[in-house]
């Protein structure tokens, strides 16, 4: 089993969540070393970076393997909120990385917007389309993307999507888990090693539920809000006139405490919904895949 060490409040001097554990260097140096093998084994190499900690890292690991044959590309759509576009740039620049963004037409495909319980195959099916014509464009070899270990527990379709276009998975070729990402992550001294989990917009969305342009604004500028008014962990699903949102349970007094009880409100109902409410549950990821039988799920997306 593997040993894991709890991350101190200390570390998150911003309020942030305390509940991250990381694995010992005993679990993932093993692990480390057979990634960077496999990395210097591979030809000019693409990574589908969306900023969260997985492909971030397997992005700081490629570049210090393999320096300017790595290239960043991120797919940009009314699914990404400008503030995690804004991290993107902000992460490929500290890792030294070549980024590029490339725009995506997920939502022009019927399987994607219909929002079935497969919705995430059809979106990660345009990305990997993009990025092997990015690849091809470009001279690159290889795609690649932030899978671990442990999604195969989650419900993940995009995985069907990526075994069909041919992405390779090296944290998970390495055995890589959460835990160890974050571990290694924390010992190289990378600086999103304790990023919160997150998925695209679209995860906001009962399954069944048309996902809109407009729609997507609301969520994602209420989101906003939360990420400003300093929230680390948070959710805002959609369900039609309704707004639930989910934070921390640690969270849940400072969210109804004044001011951040009514900013939030009112930002709720300028952006469109007419009643707003906080989950007493909490946050927790793959909300939307609860009574699904599918697996705990991670929003659909990189967790």
């Amino acid at each position: 089993m593997s040993a894991l060490l709890p991350i101190l409040d200390s570390a998150f001097p911003d309020g942030g969540d305390s509940s991250l554990v990381v694995s010992s260097a005993g679990d993932w140096e093993p692990k480390l070393v057979l990634l960077r093998s496999n990395l210097r084994s591979l030809g000019k190499i693409v990574v589908a970076f969306s900023g969260g900690i997985d492909s971030a890292f397997l992005l700081a690991i490629a570049v210090q393997e393999r320096g300017d044959d790595v290239l960043a590309m991120t797919a940009v759509s009314p699914t990404l909120p400008a503030e995690e576009r804004e991290d993107c740039e902000r992460i490929a620049r500290e890792l030294g990385a070549r980024h590029i963004f490339v725009e995506s037409n997920e939502m022009d495909v019927e399987g994607f917007y219909s929002n079935p319980t497969n919705r995430c195959f059809f979106c990660k099916e345009e990305l990997y389309r993009v990025a092997w014509e990015e690849a091809t464009r470009l001279g690159h070899s290889e795609v690649l993307d932030g899978m671990n270990v442990d999604d195969l527990a989650d419900h993940r379709p995009g995985q069907k999507a990526a075994a069909e276009a041919g992405v390779l998975h090296p944290l998970f070729a390495a055995g890589m888990t959460k835990a160890d990402i974050r571990g290694a992550a924390h010992a190289l001294g990378l600086t999103i090693w304790n990023k919160p989990a997150f998925a695209c917009l679209s995860s906001r969305f009962p399954y069944g539920t048309q996902i809109t342009p407009e729609r997507l604004t609301m969520v994602g500028r209420v989101e906003g809000l939360l990420k400003e008014l300093g929230f680390r962990q948070y959710r805002v699903r959609y369900h039609e006139e309704i707004c639930r949102i989910e934070v921390r349970p640690a969270d849940l007094p400072r969210l109804v405490s004044e001011p951040f009880r009514t900013r939030v409100y009112t930002l709720c109902e300028e952006v469109g919904f007419r009643y707003v409410t906080l989950d007493l549950k909490g946050y927790r990821q793959g909300a939307m895949n609860e009574g699904l039988g599918l697996g705990s799920g991670t929003d659909g997306g990189e967790a």
